[in-house]
């Protein structure tokens, strides 16, 4: 997904609807994972898209209609790390044989 752009949205649900709203956001175009967290607030969840104008479609045409929703943050990501570029890191100054 090279070239995706990834933001996270953290989300205030109404108490009594976070699962029902959580599986919502999960039906949303773009969201590609939904995450219920502790913490101030109840969801979070991941959007690629695939440019970054469509960001303000997601968000307000397609976040914004889910009911249940009291409040979000929207962060967009800079940077990547998965768990396979960390090891990497692990092995500097190392050549090919120490890193086995």
């Amino acid at each position: 997904m090279a070239g995706m752009v990834t933001a996270i949205v953290m989300v205030q649900a109404e108490r009594q609807r976070v699962q029902e709203t959580a599986e919502a956001l999960a039906g949303v175009p773009s969201v590609r994972e939904v995450y219920s967290v502790t913490g101030e607030w109840d969801i979070v969840a991941i959007l690629k898209l695939t440019r970054y104008e469509d960001l303000d479609d997601v968000v307000t045409g397609g976040l914004r209609k889910v009911e249940g929703i009291v409040r979000t943050q929207t962060m967009l990501a800079f940077r990547t790390y998965n768990e396979a570029l960390l090891d990497q890191g692990f092995g500097v100054g190392l050549d090919e044989a120490q890193q086995r």
